[in-house]
């Protein structure tokens, strides 16, 4: 994850200071680089460095006045978190600069392209292309506004960006596909930024650009156009937050502003790794990737939410890596008797890095040869450091204590390592590769979708905050999402409940069935559906009352249930990121109907870093 800010106002002033401070409200959301580029009397100044923020204001010195400028900090994706990788990028001759979040997909080729018509690249970024792009349509004499449209013609990927020219002072250039941006406008200014908290402090009064739009600030002005370069009439909103809430986005939680960035978590593990044609490239796991199309079993440990990310991981690896794979509780693996070989993995799976119980089952791994992979979101955790290989998820920072875009980071990483795995040891065919990248590309815009489900969500909530109990039911990839689906409403809403095989349900917990007890069902399309619906009908048969989670316009089961959300088609290895969305908004209003602290349940800590 990163941020962008941008202003241009009536006038020259400090520029430096204003993008700084607002650098820092973006701060939460991750960060290894950050940078500014000032439009001033001179032309333009670009100051940036990696690591944090403090860096790049120390190599600021005094204020840089201007009329306008932008700024950015970076989660590294292509290139390493330098000084020179770092954003803005400029074109050859200096005067135009960029900041970006997103992927080129298609950059190698456009760099190519650019290079042999005499471009100059100093970064290793995606981003720098575009610059050079901007740069071609402005030497033809095309206005800012309109070079970036054309521009964007020839990106494919996605993006949120802004621009400034220092032929153009007194303008910022702004568009988004598939990454948010938000324009806010105020007397005499106007500025951008990709979250409100970096806005407040300078106006309430903001424009959400929506997929496909392209902005044109001037100072108190905005113009806003689509792709083809016709007109938009724009709506402005008012902010109801103040600046100490806009840190959570204009959620009125964490936990809400985290489930709606799960969309965004999958973007984020797949940015620079997954390539359309089923290719995966993990820098982090290639050089044991060679161990691992030799190991004979692959071991899977976490605690609490990580543990059913690495459940669906050990079906993932054994159904298209043809790996003996397996999930295992990290507090209950470190205490067994274990054999030292080294043709076995042990994946270690965890949010913070620092979880104390699977830290332990890892140096227990170690210490009996098997080779160590990390799954971690935060850089140079003790996790990471551990281990002899792994793949950071780039989820960004998750402040609600119950995880949740975590989760998602999480199988989406796991499900690149079983594709590139797979391959590698011939176990998956190029086209079953190709078709699940397909559908994982698709599958944060499709997770996008679900929110103008939350009508039917909402229902299925206020079901479960008046229950004492509920029982959440799937089949093979589901029933980790079951199990993840059942933990979340405990934990926010202190709602017992229990996630359950959905074969498993009448070998006990049928005897707890009846109308006062709710039963949630992950059902997607799958191979196991039909067997589902016989499940859901022997609940049915008891009285119990059915909330579906399953693909939409399933006629059938939507008649069965009592209450029924669905979700876009997808592969059946992607459907558990589509599934799980639902089950985590649902528990966070259940818990909010309940009057609960969801960020901060009772009892529980963000980081176990005890046994």
């Amino acid at each position: 994850m990163c941020g962008i800010y941008g202003l241009v106002k009536r006038g020259e002033g400090d520029c430096s200071g204003p993008v700084l401070e607002a650098l820092r409200r973006l701060e939460y959301r991750g960060y290894d680089s950050a940078g500014i580029a000032v439009l001033t009397g001179n032309g333009m100044t670009v100051r940036k460095r990696g690591g944090r923020l403090a860096r790049l204001a120390g190599a600021l010195g005094r204020p840089l006045v201007g009329t306008a400028a932008i700024g950015h900090t970076r989660w590294a994706t292509h290139g390493a978190p330098t000084d020179r990788n770092a954003h803005p990028h400029r074109d050859c001759d200096g005067k135009l600069a960029v900041v970006h979040n997103g992927i080129v997909e298609n950059f190698r080729a456009l760099r190519e392209r650019l290079q042999r018509d005499g471009h100059r690249f100093a970064s290793e970024t995606d981003t720098e292309v575009i610059a050079h792009l901007i740069e071609r349509e402005r030497s033809r004499g095309v206005p800012l506004a309109e070079a970036v449209r054309r521009t964007l013609r020839h990106i494919r990927g996605t993006y949120a960006l802004a621009v400034v020219d220092a032929g153009s002072p007194g303008e910022l250039v702004a568009a988004r596909n598939s990454s948010p941006l938000i324009v806010g406008v105020a007397e005499g200014a106007a500025y951008v930024a990709s979250d409100a908290a970096a806005l407040l402090v300078h106006t309430r009064r903001v424009v959400y650009l929506q997929d496909g739009q392209i902005a044109r600030l001037t100072p108190g002005n905005l113009r806003v156009m689509r792709g083809d370069g016709s007109a938009v009439r724009h709506r402005s909103d008012e902010l109801p937050w103040s600046a100490d809430e806009a840190s959570k986005g204009g959620w009125p939680h964490f936990m809400a502003k985290e489930i709606y960035e799960e969309a965004d978590a999958v973007r984020s593990a797949c940015a620079g790794r997954l390539s359309p044609s089923g290719a995966v490239k993990l820098g982090g796991l290639e050089s044991v990737l060679p161990r691992l199309e030799r190991t004979e079993r692959v071991t899977l440990t976490a605690c609490g939410t990580a543990y059913h990310a690495a459940l669906i991981g050990a079906y993932l690896m054994q159904e298209y890596a043809g790996a003996d794979a397996r999930a295992e509780l990290a507090s209950e693996l470190r205490y067994r008797r274990w054999a030292r070989q080294d043709t076995s993995a042990l994946f270690a799976v965890s949010q913070s890095g620092e979880t104390a119980d699977t830290l332990g089952a890892l140096e227990h791994a170690r210490a009996h040869g098997h080779l160590t992979c990390g799954i971690v979101n935060v850089v140079g955790s003790s996790i990471a450091r551990m281990t002899d290989a792994g793949v950071y998820t780039h989820s960004g920072p998750e402040i609600g204590v119950a995880s949740t875009k975590a989760f998602t980071g999480q199988v989406a990483a796991l499900l690149l390592a079983t594709l590139m795995l797979g391959r590698a040891r011939g176990a998956l065919s190029a086209g079953r590769a190709r078709d699940i990248a397909r559908a994982l590309s698709r599958a944060p815009a499709q997770m996008d979708t679900l929110f103008a489900r939350r009508r039917s969500v909402e229902r299925a909530a206020r079901t479960l905050a008046r229950a004492d109990h509920a029982l959440f039911l799937g089949r093979w990839l589901s029933y980790p999402v079951a199990l993840e689906g059942a933990l979340k409403l405990k934990e926010v809403s202190y709602v017992h409940a229990e996630g359950y095989g959905a074969g498993e349900m009448k070998h006990g917990p049928i005897a707890l069935v009846d109308r006062n007890m709710p039963v949630v069902v992950v059902a997607p399309r799958d191979r196991v559906y039909e067997k589902t619906l016989s499940n859901i009908q022997e609940v049915k048969a008891r009285g119990g009352r059915v909330i579906a989670v399953g693909t939409a316009g399933d006629r059938h089961l939507q008649g069965l249930a009592d209450a029924f959300i669905g979700i876009p088609r997808t592969h059946e290895a992607v459907a558990p990121l589509l599934a799980t969305v639902p089950l985590h908004w649902m528990a966070y209003r259940a818990g909010v109907l309940r009057g609960k602290d969801v960020d901060k349940p009772r009892n529980l800590a963000k980081s176990v870093t005890v046994e």
